[in-house]
């Protein structure tokens, strides 16, 4: 029995396939501008990886932003659903979730069986997410990958005060042109970044184990001063990118699961179990094989 997880995001698209509860694959491409076809491309890149064909694949979740516009999903999911469900999955004792993704940022409490209790997401400011990241790193002259690595050389962090994207761009090239090393202003713009997604863990309250997922969980820096921040230690996932698409994959196994459990106890009003129906129209009064001591309601035999 092998599913599939898909989670379009606005940035990246990541699919994950499992196969009896195991993990057979994971494939990370670049959204674009074709939600469905990067969707399609990641989903046909895992299979081969997996050695699988589309056939083997029994059921797909889709969730992300570009959730509905996948056409080969069976069903879809919120992202809070899928991270939720992922997190839970890597980490069963997870009560607290912070994901910071390449345009949005959420975070999730959970309830002590594992549902979801309440959220707080940000999805209409750069700041704050992998975008934000992805500009201040270019001003500083560094690779994303590499700009975490910087900041934790630095023993003074700058103090970066503005909270948007563009204001915050202007006061880093400011701080760079009067001296500041570029150690000291990628290490204040972390903590720049954690003081403002720690506003919304307090909201929705800091209780461990707080999992910390996303492409951002990538970045040494950014785990540093988010830990800090909130003075508790921060679990990241071996592969924290993948946790939405891991979630919707978890989803899609029970849902399959769930979906054959039905189909092998179908019962008929009452309870019965019905183990053969004649594909022959019953006549009044007639009772179907295999659920003998059952009188059929008056009616003709359509129904």
């Amino acid at each position: 029995m092998a599913v599939a997880g898909v989670d379009i995001g606005a940035v990246a698209t990541k699919v994950a396939i499992l196969a009896d509860g195991k993990m057979l694959s994971i494939q990370i491409l670049p959204s674009g501008y074709d939600g469905n076809g990067a969707a399609r491309r990641a989903l046909r890149l895992a299979l081969e990886e997996s050695q699988l064909a589309r056939g083997d694949i029994d059921f797909i979740v889709s969730t992300g932003y570009g959730r509905k516009v996948f056409s080969e999903a069976n069903k879809s999911v919120t992202e809070i659903t899928a991270h939720a469900e992922g997190a839970k999955a890597v980490c069963p004792s997870a009560r607290t979730i912070l994901d910071i993704g390449g345009q949005d940022s959420k975070a999730i409490s959970l309830t002590e069986e594992g549902q979801v209790a309440n959220f707080v997401m940000n999805d209409r400011c750069a700041a704050g997410t992998g975008r934000f990241i992805e500009v201040m790193a270019r001003v500083l002259h560094v690779r994303v990958a590499k700009m975490g690595e910087l900041a934790l050389k630095s023993a003074n962090p700058a103090r970066i005060n503005s909270m948007c994207t563009v204001f915050s761009e202007s006061e880093v090239i400011s701080l760079l042109t009067n001296g500041r090393s570029r150690e000291d202003v990628a290490a204040g713009l972390c903590e720049s970044i954690s003081r403002r997604v720690s506003i919304m863990v307090r909201y929705v309250g800091v209780r461990e184990s707080v999992v910390f997922s996303g492409g951002v969980a990538k970045n040494v820096g950014m785990v540093a001063a988010l830990e800090k921040e909130l003075k508790t230690k921060l679990l990241i996932p071996p592969e924290p990118q993948i946790i939405g698409a891991f979630g919707a994959a978890t989803i899609a196994q029970k849902s399959l699961e769930k979906e054959e459990s039905a189909a092998s106890s179908l019962r008929v009003e009452g309870g019965y179990p019905v183990t053969a129906i004649s594909a022959a129209p019953l006549t009044r009064g007639a009772v179907a094989p295999g659920v003998e001591g059952v009188t059929p309601p008056l009616g003709d035999s359509t129904g």
